[in-house]
């Protein structure tokens, strides 16, 4: 039987915490202030995972300078008291144009991280990315999260591909988001550094990093335990390999040989929307647009893979130029509701934040969540109004400066 989603709560409304909670976010006042907390209650190795990116980090903290080089020009004097957030992708509407990026291991920020963040983005009325790296299986975030978009890392291989493909269609996700950005593994010094390996390996400062964090080793790591022990559920149409497996490198695949052709192969036997993540070039944008595909997501995956790619905000204009009626897509340095416009204003339909979001759930799990989501409603609705827009498909690049 095919999984029939969930319908959409009401456009715009997201729903805050319960009182108990709010009283204790209260002191979050923006996406920015999560990772202060996160980073003394989750282990060294996981912050580091999940906060660092490749060698210098360079692109990591270009993404975030791309934003503060571009001012935004408001109107005024602008009727706006009837405004609204609210974005339609894909016929779908959602209460603002922010989603929830896939992330890899979302289960060691919380217990279930996966489906805290599918709930959380359900009772939001946001857009939630399911992740290939997830350990839990991709069938739960559906069926219990009402996820219905899924992202995957998929090796050069047509039967793995099928096979792939076909559980994801099975499981009833409607959207398939195709990772084209990470052909080999990057080089994260920064993980070595902290002392995060996959696989991962009992090591003295992984015990000490355990004992001087008791709320995470017992609210998070015993609680995953008790389950059995983490697998990579999603990587391949059958359960992966153990996170302490030795073989889990190999039993991914070898993705180098991943290919536009694979992309068409796709395109032919998913009856879903297709997106192709990943994208920086505007050539590259074209072949997109050959193949069929229903969107493009500019990234440079948060600047955890190529050091010195460029920031997606950099490309946006001749990507859009390029992309005709496909939907354009962006991530990488998100974090305010200004950053939204602007990225809109350049030409995306629809942007989507990550990190902030796992620290989030690390601080209060889903209601930590639905806070973040419901401050960045708030700061959207507050810049559309001093920018003097009723709605965002007014914004255009008229009221960015560069």
């Amino acid at each position: 039987m095919t999984y029939t989603p969930p319908p959409l709560a009401t456009p715009q409304v997201v729903v805050p915490p319960a009182r108990s909670e709010h009283v204790r976010l209260r002191r979050y006042l923006s996406l920015d202030d999560f990772e202060k907390t996160a980073r003394r209650r989750l282990p060294r190795q996981i912050f580091g995972y999940y906060a660092g990116g490749a060698e210098t980090e360079q692109s990591l903290r270009s993404n975030f300078v791309s934003f503060r080089d571009i001012a935004l020009i408001p109107r005024v004097l602008t009727d706006v008291a009837h405004r609204t957030t609210t974005t339609r992708l894909f016929d779908q509407t959602y209460s603002m144009p922010v989603g929830i990026a896939p992330m890899g291991l979302s289960g060691l920020s919380t217990f279930e991280g996966d489906l805290v963040l599918a709930k959380a983005a359900r009772a939001a009325n946001a857009l939630m990315v399911a992740s290939a790296t997830s350990i839990m299986p991709l069938e739960r975030i559906c069926s219990e999260g009402g996820a219905t978009w899924f992202q995957c890392y998929l090796p050069g291989e047509k039967d793995r591909i099928l096979a792939m493909i076909d559980r994801v269609r099975r499981a009833g996700f409607e959207t398939l988001v195709l990772t084209a950005d990470v052909p080999v593994a990057a080089n994260r010094e920064n993980n070595i550094r902290t002392g995060f390996k996959i696989p991962l390996r009992p090591t003295p400062r992984l015990l000490w990093d355990g004992i001087t964090h008791p709320r995470w080793s017992v609210g998070t790591f015993l609680r995953t335990l008790s389950k059995g022990m983490p697998h990579f559920e999603n990587m391949d149409a059958f359960r992966g390999p153990a996170m302490l497996s030795s073989t889990v490198v190999r039993d991914i695949g070898k993705r180098d040989g991943l290919s536009w052709k694979h992309v068409d192969l796709i395109r032919q036997n998913w009856p879903g929307k297709l997106i192709v993540k990943g994208l920086l070039h505007p050539n590259d944008v074209s072949f997109a647009r050959e193949s069929g595909v229903d969107g493009i997501w500019v990234s440079n995956h948060g600047g955890r893979q190529l050091d010195s790619a460029v920031s997606p905000m950099r490309m946006l204009p001749a990507i859009r130029a390029q992309a005709g009626n496909m939907a354009v897509l962006i991530d990488s340095g998100i974090r305010r509701g200004t950053d939204v416009l602007k990225a809109i204003a350049l030409g995306a339909d629809f942007v989507f934040v990550g990190r902030p979001f796992l620290f989030a759930a690390a601080v209060a799990g889903e209601a930590g969540v639905r806070h973040a989501l419901g401050l960045l409603n708030d700061e959207l609705d507050r810049d559309m109004a001093l920018m003097g827009l009723r709605n965002l498909k007014d914004l255009t690049s008229e009221q960015i400066k560069t």
